[in-house]
C-alpha cells in the first residue's frame, strides 16, 4: 500500500501543476501555438465544448488526440502534474448527453488512459530522470447542473435547499432548524462522489495508473463533508484498495466562499472552510492538502493569510500541502456560457505568473505547509504555466 504523503510521490516541495484543459489550450493537433493571446479547443477546432454539459469530457471519445496534445502542451511548458480530463465526468452529465451508463464508464476510464499516453510520449525521449504524475480530477456536483453552479452552489434538493432560479431569490444555505435537511444533503453529495470514485476503483489497471485524487472547485462546506464521507466509504467498501494522496480545492469568487451562511446564520469565513476540510474531530479521513482554485490572484494574499492562521490553530500534528491554481483573471458567465476577458497578451501572462509565484513564496516562508503544488485553472494555458514553471525552478534552485 503506497504512502498518502505527497512528498513521497513528488520528491520535491514545490511542484508545477498544469493549467485549464479547456480554456486556453494553445495547440493545433501536433502543432503547439505559442500565441500569448491564447486559443481554445472551441476556437481552434470549432467544437461545441463550452456550450455543452461535458466540456473537456466531450473530445475524449470524439477526438482523443486533442486531449493527448493538450496534456503534452502543458508538460512541454514545464508542468509535472497533469489532470485527467475527468472533471466533468459523472453519470448525470453523460446521461443528459445521451450516453448509456456503460458508455459513461468507458469514457471516464479512457480519460485516464489518454493522460497516461501523454505521459508516456513525453517521457520516452527524455533521460533526465524527470517524472510526471497524474491527478484524477473530480469537479463538484454543481458542475453537472445547467447553468453550472461551481461558483454559486445553488443545488436542488436533496443536495441543497433548492435549485437555481432566474425568477426568484436563490439560497445555498440551510437555516437553523434544518439540520436534518443539511444531513440529507451531505449524504446525497457523498453518494454522488462515491459513485464516480467506484468507477475507477473497480478497475485495478485504471486505479494504479494515476497518482492522486483532486476534488476541485468545491463551493459548499456540506460538499466538503460529503467528499470526505465518500472517501471513507470508498476504502471501507473496497478493502485492500491502494490509497492515494488527495486534496480538496475550494473556490473563492470575489474573494468570498460561495456558501453564504452556516446553520446558525453566521456568515461563512475562511476558517470555517479550513475546519471542515482539515479538521479531525468528526472521525472522517481528511485530505492531506488544502486547495484554492479558479480564484483570481488578486485575492490570494489575504485569503492565504486567513487560511494559514486557521491551519496553525488546528495543530494537526503534521504539515498539510497547499494546492494553488488560480484562474487567469477572466470571468465565466454560466448563464450566457461566455468568458468576459480582463486583459490579454504577454503582459497578462507574466503578471499572472508573478502573482502566483509571490503567493507560493509567501506560503513557503510561512512554514505552515510541507509542500506546495502550483498551477492554473480556467483561462490559463501553456504560456502561463511555462512562466510559472520557470519561476518555480528558480525558487527551488535558490533554496538549495
Amino acid at each position: 500500500m503506497t504512502s498518502s504523503n505527497f512528498l513521497s510521490i513528488f520528491g520535491k516541495r514545490v511542484v508545477t501543476l498544469d493549467g485549464g484543459l479547456v480554456s486556453p489550450i494553445y495547440l493545433v493537433l501536433d502543432h503547439v501555438v505559442t500565441s500569448t493571446q491564447g486559443t481554445t479547443l472551441e476556437d481552434v477546432f470549432h467544437q461545441n465544448i463550452c456550450h455543452t454539459s461535458l466540456w473537456s469530457a466531450q473530445p475524449i471519445q470524439e477526438n482523443p488526440e486533442i486531449i493527448v496534445q493538450a496534456h503534452l502542451a502543458f508538460l512541454r511548458a514545464g508542468a509535472r502534474v497533469i489532470s485527467a480530463s475527468t472533471y466533468q465526468c459523472a453519470y448525470e452529465t453523460f446521461g443528459r448527453s445521451g450516453y448509456s451508463r456503460e458508455d459513461a464508464e468507458n469514457t471516464m476510464t479512457k480519460a485516464v488512459q489518454l493522460a497516461v499516453e501523454a505521459k508516456k510520449r513525453f517521457l520516452q525521449d527524455r533521460d533526465d530522470g524527470d517524472s510526471v504524475k497524474i491527478a484524477l480530477s473530480f469537479g463538484p456536483f454543481g458542475a453537472t447542473l445547467n447553468p453550472a453552479q461551481e461558483f454559486d452552489g445553488f443545488y436542488p434538493t436533496p443536495y441543497g435547499p433548492r435549485a437555481y432560479s432566474s425568477e426568484s431569490d436563490n439560497t445555498n444555505s440551510f437555516a437553523a432548524g434544518e439540520e436534518a435537511k443539511e444531513e440529507e444533503a451531505i449524504a446525497a453529495l457523498a453518494q454522488f462522489h462515491l459513485r464516480r470514485l467506484l468507477v475507477f476503483a473497480k478497475q485495478p489497471d485504471t486505479w494504479s495508473s494515476f497518482d492522486c485524487l483532486a476534488f476541485e472547485t468545491v463551493p459548499l462546506i456540506r460538499e466538503v463533508k460529503g467528499i470526505r464521507r465518500a472517501v471513507k466509504f470508498l476504502y471501507e467498501s473496497q478493502l485492500g484498495l491502494e490509497r492515494k494522496p488527495w486534496w480538496i480545492s475550494t473556490v473563492w469568487p470575489e474573494g468570498r466562499y460561495p456558501q453564504a451562511k452556516l446553520l446558525d446564520g453566521q456568515p461563512v469565513q475562511p476558517q470555517d472552510v479550513v475546519e471542515a476540510l482539515l479538521g479531525e474531530g468528526d472521525g472522517l479521513p481528511s485530505p492531506k492538502a488544502f486547495g484554492i482554485n479558479c480564484t483570481t490572484t488578486f485575492f490570494l494574499p489575504l485569503l492565504l493569510a486567513d487560511v494559514q492562521r486557521k491551519v496553525q490553530e488546528l495543530a494537526l500534528g503534521y504539515k498539510p500541502w497547499l494546492v494553488l491554481y488560480p484562474n487567469g483573471g477572466d470571468t465565466y458567465d454560466p448563464v450566457t456560457q461566455t468568458w468576459i476577458e480582463s486583459s490579454s497578451g504577454k503582459q497578462k501572462g507574466e503578471k499572472w505568473a508573478g502573482q502566483v509565484i509571490d503567493a507560493v513564496r509567501n506560503a513557503s516562508s510561512s512554514r505552515v505547509w510541507e509542500g506546495i503544488i502550483a498551477g492554473g485553472c480556467c483561462r490559463t494555458g501553456p504560456g502561463e504555466i511555462e512562466r510559472l514553471a520557470q519561476s518555480i525552478t528558480s525558487l527551488l534552485d535558490k533554496n538549495h
